[in-house]
């Protein structure tokens, strides 16, 4: 390895000899190879980025008589120690900083050879960088124009170095990676005209290397300056082209026309210029070789041309006086009209500035203002007459045509807006019209005023301060309040702009308004009320005098008083009170707004007693108390048998001032066993005053039923019509054997026993016939059928004759409706008022389903 610096330290072992006096022989390293960590520390390397404090080493020896080894370090005099040891376990462990490049050999008395190996840590380093150069900006492309040169003290790949430039891409330079050439590119020049100075970045970056256990690449940075310089090798420009020059009618021979420049391309060291005529000068035209100034070398009035195209030509002069590289360009010279005239208005009696007119607002849009009448004029000739017509003024409401003049024009001034000209925002307009020549250097104009007067026309309706109004009054206002003041304008002048107001609409009628006020009142007859219609709307109208009109809309709200007290409902003053649930009472209060609507209710006094009922203040609902569960507690706590009770209920609005109304309610108090017939019985006491609530009870349970029966017989119709041929006027259903005939009993009463459910409470039994069975799928010939209260339907036609009897055919029975009946007793039971009414709601259903049924066969 090059350059490679040997550390050679002395190492003692110093062993200790347990319980024996004497060792006969020494102890001993073993020998692991020079590429073990463990064993004798001979061909050891240790890289100089080795962290302080890490175990580099194990020692491994032994002592042939069997004692214990013990081991050490020793070091020269005054040199650095690197390494300690532990005695026992023989760990070697770095406790300095090695650096390859600076450190320095020790020698010892026994010497052990470590290698301390190379990191990557030193960064390459330029040797002639930063630089300036100065190249010719004539260098061919190719050419080598800097050498960098580098080096790193690293040794192996970490000690390499390439170079390379920063964008290199854009650049105008190359450098070779490894010698560090830097040359023009192929196929590129210098160019001192665009760019003066180059700076190019050289990096130099080494191979890589390991540095804490890491592969690390390590790079550095220079800059090199490249000046170019400039070489005679562009040729002179002219400056400010294309050339114009003029010759006027007072110009004299001598007059400058015009002055060429032109400049060496050659910047950085310029050749004087001479100037000539190449051609095309004619002998009118003379020009300064030095200055490049053109003057004029006879009379305007001898010229044959309107316009001279005379090529100039620039020269550059060498130091010993020789005509080089030159460039040529164009001068166009115009003999032109003296501009000595501006532009001038004129009127119908002559040059006039001033211009007035009158007409209505809102004239049609592209109307000709025809009583201006302009004409403009320059008498100057060619392009000092022509000129450029402004019209500048609030707006864009006119347009002057035409916009461009040459010599004169007849104006006309057009309407481009027509609702911007509206009198109500300018009653006149001024406008300034401009005359201002283009091409002269003079740029001679003149201006004119123009005043345009506009007269009104009714071209605006009445407009309100608003879309809608709204207000309130009191129900109790008298006829011909005040209610609410509209207010609307006009802006058109005179008449147009006065305004008349009108109400209509179907809540107008119990209002007025005032036409020229526009306060609206209230008819002096009228009554407001807010039970009545608390709601008025209606419009207002706004007209002028040709009848232009807006409309707006009115909402007056009438303030509702408390002037209703409240009223009790007829119907609730008798009721039966059910212990556990309550009964409700039901007063109005015909005032229409809260507050004044809202009841209240209170017991003011329950006789016999106070202490057994509660009532809902909002609600009006009257329990018993919590703890009152039967009628013995109720006799308990009252001492009375009595189960009829009077209470006064006081029913109280809260509107202010307040009203209230009371009523004397009857209660009668019962027990739900105490209730005759049943749920049905329950339920007719309890409405007993609710007469509509009963009936709308009993025609829902009829059309229940009705509803279900035709929906069984449709169902069993259909189901023996597919499978049984049923002949359209006979239905026959398949019953089993030892059936039980159906018992109909009251569905509305509740039986007190399991004997009573079977049993149906008629003075007879309905009588049972044998009906012949007419179906030809069916050989029983004798079933057992109630029949119907009402008369049957007329019989249909003769079937046709059954088939013969086979065994293996089932056997159908005829469908009934009543069933058999149980027998009741012969005692006849005492029937009450209610049993009574059970009875006959009973009695009817049973035959209006029986009529139906025998209709739906």
């Amino acid at each position: 390895m090059k350059n490679v610096k040997i550390l050679h330290f002395l190492l003692i072992f110093v062993f200790v000899h347990a319980c024996v006096a004497q060792a006969d022989y020494a102890p001993y390293f073993y020998d692991n190879g020079p590429y073990s960590h463990n064993g004798n520390l001979a061909l050891f390397s240790l890289s100089e980025d080795t962290a302080i404090g890490t175990q580099i080493y194990s020692l491994n020896g032994t002592d042939p008589e069997g004692q214990e080894v013990r081991y050490g370090l020793s070091f020269d005099p005054g040199s650095k120690e690197y390494f300690r040891v532990d005695p026992k376990s023989g760990n070697i462990t770095l406790i300095e900083k090695l650096d390859r490049e600076t450190d320095e050999a020790r020698y010892v008395v026994e010497r052990v050879t470590i290698f301390v190996m190379d990191a990557n840590d030193e960064k390459p380093e330029f040797l002639n960088m930063p630089a300036i150069i100065s190249v010719m900006e004539t260098t061919v492309s190719g050419s080598s124009i800097y050498k960098a040169d580098a080096v790193d003290r690293d040794t192996g790949s970490g000690g390499s170095v390439t170079f390379y430039l920063q964008n290199q891409q854009f650049s105008l330079f190359t450098i070779d990676r490894h010698s560090g050439v830097l040359r023009i590119k192929s196929g590129k020049m210098l160019d001192y005209e665009k760019t003066k100075t180059h700076f190019v970045t050289v990096i130099a970056k080494d191979g890589g290397g390991n540095f804490h256990g890491k592969e690390q690449f390590l790079s550095s940075s220079a800059t090199l300056t490249v000046n170019v310089m400039d070489a005679q090798d562009t040729p002179p420009s002219f400056i400010g082209t294309p050339y114009f020059g003029y010759v006027y009618e007072i110009s004299v021979p001598g007059s400058e026309i015009f002055t060429v420049s032109a400049e060496d391309g050659d910047v950085g060291n310029p050749n004087p210029i001479r100037y000539s005529f190449d051609e095309g000068d004619d002998g009118v035209f003379g020009i300064n070789k030095t200055s490049g100034c053109i003057t004029l070398l006879t009379h305007p009035v001898y010229l044959k041309r309107e316009i001279f195209n005379i090529k100039v030509k620039a020269s550059e002069v060498s130091p010993i006086g020789r005509l080089m590289d030159y460039e040529v360009t164009t001068v166009v010279i115009r003999v032109l009209d003296l501009n000595n005239n501006p532009p001038t208005f004129y009127g119908i009696n002559g040059p006039q500035n001033m211009f007035e007119l009158t007409l209505y607002e809102h004239p049609p849009e592209g109307e000709i203002l025809r009583g201006l009448q302009i004409t403009v004029n320059d008498s100057d000739q060619g392009a000092n007459a022509k000129f450029n017509l402004k019209l500048i003024g609030p707006g864009r409401m006119l347009r002057v045509v035409p916009q461009t003049v040459l010599n004169e024009a007849q104006v006309t001034i057009l309407v481009e807006d027509s609702a911007a000209m509206d009198y109500e925002k300018h009653h006149f307009l001024t406008y300034k019209l401009l005359a201002v020549e283009i091409d002269t250097p003079e740029r001679f104009s003149a201006t004119a005023d123009i005043v345009i007067h506009l007269l009104d026309t009714n071209d605006n309706a009445p407009k309100f301060s608003s879309d809608y109004y709204i207000a309130r009054i009191p129900e109790n206002s008298p006829g011909g309040s005040n209610v609410v003041s509209v207010t609307a304008t006009d802006p058109d002048s005179g008449p147009w702009g006065e305004v008349k107001f009108s109400i209509y609409g179907s809540g107008a009628d119990m209002f007025l308004i005032q036409p020229e006020s526009g306060i609206i009142y209230t008819q002096p007859w009228a009554s407001l009320d807010a039970e009545v219609r608390a709601k008025y709307n209606f419009y207002v109208k706004a007209e002028d005098t040709e009848g232009k009109y807006s409309l707006a809309e009115v909402f007056v709200t009438v303030l509702d008083l408390n002037d209703h007290p409240p009223a009790f409902n007829d119907n609730f003053l008798e009721t039966t009170m059910v212990i556990g649930a309550p009964v409700k009472i039901e007063a109005v209060d015909d005032d229409a707004e809260v507050p004044n609507n809202v009841i209240e209710y209170a017991i003011m006094k329950a006789d016999p007693d106070n202490n057994i009922f509660d009532i809902n203040a909002d609600t009006g609902e009257i329990m018993l108390k919590s703890y009152i569960k039967s009628m013995a507690i109720i006799q308990n706590i009252t001492k009375h048998r009595d189960c009829t009770w009077s209470l006064v209920v006081q029913a109280r609005d809260r509107g202010q001032p307040s009203f209230s109304t009371t009523a004397v309610i009857k209660i009668d108090i019962t027990e739900t066993t105490q209730l005759k017939g049943g749920p049905l019985g329950s339920f007719l006491m309890q409405n007993r005053n609710k007469p509509l609530q009963i009936i709308g009870m009993l025609a829902g349970i009829i059309s229940l039923m009705v509803f279900v029966t035709i929906i069984i017989s449709t169902a069993t119709f259909v189901r023996n019509k597919k499978s049984n041929r049923i002949l359209p006027n006979r239905r026959v259903r398949r019953r089993p054997k030892n059936q039980n005939m159906w018992n109909f009993k009251n569905p509305f009463q509740k039986p007190e026993t399991s004997g009573d459910k079977f049993k149906e409470e008629e003075e007879e039994r309905e009588p049972q016939v044998v009906v012949e069975n007419v179906n030809h799928n069916n050989n029983v010939t004798n079933v057992r059928r109630p029949w119907p209260p009402t008369p049957p339907p007329c019989a249909p036609s003769l079937p046709p004759p059954p088939p013969l009897y086979a065994p293996s055919e089932r056997h159908w029975n005829v469908p009934t409706v009543s069933a058999t009946v149980a027998p009741k007793p012969r005692k006849k039971p005492v029937m009450t008022r209610q049993d009574t009414v059970n009875k006959a709601l009973v009695s009817e259903l049973k035959m209006r389903l029986e009529q139906k049924r025998m209709l739906s066969h």
